[in-house]
Formats: structure tokens, C-alpha cells, sequence
């Protein structure tokens, strides 16, 4: 099932571009267009689910599965130190679609609590940045 007027929906329906990095039956993950740090991938289910109560319990295994194969792939193949992985229910929930953030992280980026400067890709570094994601998760 999905929402019409979901940008995640469309991103995942494929008429609303995004630089994706995994596409699982269940589970579709691209970049962040405002990432924390170049890398940061959003994890949507395919089903339109808003928060994590409503998630149906035969998603919560890909969803959290592909979160750990994409940390594994920030690390491997960005040369993070490690990840931040997050998810937020209504409040701050930009989109109202459920998606987990996995963030690559190194020691000293600057990340300290729950204040969070964004970034921005230049044209061409997100597909670039995804096709090397890509890579590390085939």
C-alpha cells in the first residue's frame, strides 16, 4: 500500500528521483538529500507505515537487517569508523513515511548530541557517493 501524496512513495514508486543504494522486496534505502555527513542513507519499507508502532511485524526483520547490512557497507566502503543509526516517531518525522537513518561517523566530525548541521552533495557527488555504497553492498 502507498500514499499518493508520500515523497517516499514516489521515491520508492520511482517517479520522484533519489540516489538509491538497496532495493529489497521490502525495503528501499537511497541518500539523505540533506545528509548529516556525505553517506547518510535513508531505509524506507516499501508499505506506507508512518511510525514504528504501525510497522507490521513481518517487516521489522528486513528493515532492521538492511539497516545492518547498510552500516557494515558505510564502513566498508566510505571508510567510516562506525555509524549512527536512528529513527524518529511524529516528532522531528519530516516525512511521515518510517525510515531509519544510518549515518557513517568518524571520530572528531563534529557531531555532539542531538544538534545536527546538515550538508549538501555537489552535483554528481550523491550518485557517485551511492554507486560506491552500491558497490560495498553487492
Amino acid at each position: 500500500m502507498t500514499d499518493s501524496d508520500c515523497l517516499f512513495c514516489s521515491i520508492i514508486a520511482g517517479t520522484t528521483p533519489a540516489a538509491v543504494v538497496l532495493e529489497t522486496e521490502d525495503v528501499v534505502g537511497f541518500l539523505d538529500v540533506r545528509p548529516l555527513f556525505k553517506g547518510h542513507v535513508l531505509l524506507v519499507p516499501r508499505e506506507h507505515v508512518v511510525t514504528l508502532p504501525e510497522l507490521p511485524e513481518h517487516l521489522l526483520v528486513p528493515l532492521f537487517a538492511s539497516a545492518q547490512r547498510v552500516a557494515s557497507a558505510l564502513t566498508s566502503g566510505l571508510g567510516a569508523q562506525g555509524t549512527f543509526v536512528a529513527m524518529n516517531n511524529v516528532v522531528s518525522q519530516s516525512v511521515p513515511h518510517l525510515h531509519v537513518h544510518v549515518v557513517p561517523r568518524t571520530k572528531g566530525d563534529g557531531l555532539r548530541g542531538f544538534f545536527w548541521p546538515r550538508k549538501k552533495y555537489a552535483d554528481g557527488e550523491a550518485e557517485a557517493c551511492a554507486a560506491t555504497i552500491r558497490e560495498a553492498l553487492s
